[in-house]
């Protein structure tokens, strides 16, 4: 009988180095881990190999996980993790996997019960993942918090489709996240992963599953039949959405669709519920007289200029972080600078627009369109120390309420370096401090496509164009950001002899409007505290009266 793999320093198909474990489970037991043949970090999920349940020729299990991946990928869009190598042992199966983002559910579990909203956003990303799978006719069937990988800024991440053989296969591990049809023996169908949905959910606003462990797999599946579930205690309004996806019989249980309205509506509250939406300045002449807010040389009804002296069109949502235009509109894909690009637009109809360098402020003093009136509430941005959301900003952080009708926690002596505009209501606003090399873009745009992720894919060979040292990090990766569909971005590229790092989120806001959150530091900074701590505050803290 072979060996199975337990220590560190071990090499899988003379490959894949295991540096530590970080996670045992009934089934399953995932590692940290090298590949060695290029450098790069993986992880390692030697798993308890499945039951092939009735097939009578059945597929070779690393056939089968390729083959889902190789499915999953293009439909999932980032949200499965990507597959490198299958390993087949007696016995037992290595998934080998770009380590994903953040750290698995099970891991944040340890730490106690998560409150409602944050459970529901992860709940969502989960169930967009499980949508797009059973639409392609794969159902996961192992789901469990040790397969669903998050980070602080809200990106999901699921692995381990694939590795139950068909639908009337016995499930392998994680059995308190069983379904009760799944532990009476009797397979799994899309209702099956719902349930396992529900019963994370649970766990994150309870910190301990609806079923607990009994120590013994065929113990803990025959509670999960035959045990009801208690109501959770700490899931406020998310209560009926878990209980409706924990219904014992699988016809009861809530649809998608449902279970999407309600988890959407919960984050949406939240976001309203912060910030009562305020009117958008109306700062833009739609003739394009400027003239408070003209950059040197740049003429009336003229393109802008953004840094470099490039010219730059008409700004929308994603603009060098997430961009899209409908036919004939221009795209804002980037600037030079600290803020992580070297300044371009694509071609099309030149857009009145004002473009500002101010160390203070906004453009002022523009005219408003002919029957409507600026707003004079929010004529300065007015930092303000108190904190979003109920929670303290952290120290070092202010809040600035922008003329623009949005807030976002700033760091100390951080103020707006450069502010854009154009006719159609775009705008956008770089935050900066002198001597500092980092910035924040804020952008919001009127023109929009539906899609976050095919917007970045159409934008990313102009950005390579005009980037010095452009390099993608990772894949494009969907992310639901307060119940809002959206997209994060990550590049490498040379401003002012210095590499720089930036993250890109840009997500819709309804219509065909947005916003996005662009964040650039030198790279050799990327993975300190500091830096994880700014872009928390950002993505904490930003709201937007524009909804």
């Amino acid at each position: 009988m072979a060996k199975a793999h337990d220590s560190a320093g071990e090499l899988i198909a003379g490959r894949y180095r295991l540096l530590d474990a970080f996670l045992r489970e009934e089934g399953r037991v995932l590692w940290h881990g090298e590949d060695t043949a290029f450098g790069r970090p993986v992880v390692l999920t030697r798993s308890r190999a499945a039951g092939h349940g009735g097939e009578e020729t059945p597929e070779p299990a690393a056939d089968r996980i390729l083959r889902t991946a190789k499915t999953l990928g293009p439909a999932c869009h980032g949200g499965v993790a990507a597959v490198l190598d299958v390993v087949e042992e007696p016995g037992f199966l290595w998934t080998v996997t770009e380590r994903p983002p953040g750290a698995p559910l099970s891991e944040l579990l340890l730490h106690g019960p998560v409150d409602h909203v944050r459970a529901a956003g992860i709940g969502l990303g989960v169930l967009d993942v499980l949508t797009a799978a059973h639409r392609e006719g794969v159902v996961h069937r192992e789901l469990g918090p040790s397969q669903v990988w998050s980070d602080e800024h809200g990106t999901v991440t699921v692995t381990g489709f694939g590795l139950t053989a068909s639908a009337d296969a016995p499930r392998v591990t994680a059995p308190s996240y069983a379904s009760p049809e799944q532990a009476r023996g009797e397979g799994g169908a899309p209702a099956a992963d719902l349930w396992a949905l529900g019963a994370m959910m649970y766990a994150l606003v309870e910190g301990r599953p609806a079923v607990r462990d009994r120590g013994e797999a065929e113990a803990t599946l025959r509670a999960v039949d035959r045990l009801p579930v208690r109501a959770p205690r700490g899931a406020g309004p998310l209560a009926p959405a878990i209980l409706g996806l924990l219904r014992w019989d699988p016809v009861e249980r809530v649809p998608e669709a449902v279970v999407r309205e309600s988890l959407t509506r919960i984050l949406r509250q939240n976001f309203e519920e912060v910030t009562p939406p305020e009117p958008l300045p109306d700062l833009l002449d739609p003739a394009g007289d400027h003239r408070d807010g003209r950059a040197e040389g740049e003429g009336k009804g003229q393109p802008g200029r953004g840094r470099g002296g490039l010219p730059v069109g008409r700004p929308v949502l994603l603009g060098a972080a997430l961009a899209v235009t409908v036919a004939g509109a221009l795209v804002f894909t980037s600037m030079d600078g600290p803020s992580g690009g070297n300044g371009a637009s694509a071609s099309g109809p030149a857009a009145s627009r004002a473009a500002t360098r101010t160390p203070s402020a906004p453009p002022t003093g523009t005219g408003a369109p002919a029957g409507r009136e600026t707003p004079t509430a929010s004529a300065k941005p007015s930092p303000s120390p108190s904190a979003t959301a109920g929670a303290a900003l952290p120290s070092g952080f202010s809040l600035y309420r922008a003329p623009q009708g949005f807030a976002v926690a700033l760091p100390s002596g951080w103020k707006p370096v450069e502010t854009q505009s154009s006719d159609d209501l775009a705008y956008r606003v770089t935050f900066g401090a002198s001597g500092d090399p980092r910035t924040l873009a804020v952008t919001y745009s009127t023109q929009l496509g539906p899609d976050p992720v095919a917007v970045w894919s159409d934008l990313e060979p102009s950005l390579r164009a005009v980037s010095t040292g452009y390099e993608r990090v990772g894949a494009i990766r969907p992310v639901t950001y307060r119940g809002m569909k959206g997209a994060d971005m990550e590049w490498y590229s040379v401003s002012q002899g210095v590499r720089v790092r930036t993250l890109g989120r840009g997500f819709l806001i309804g219509g065909s409007r947005g916003f996005s959150l662009r964040w650039t530091t030198p790279a050799d900074d990327w993975d300190t505290a500091a830096n994880r701590q700014a872009l928390k505050a950002f993505f904490d803290s930003f709201r937007t009266g524009t909804q």
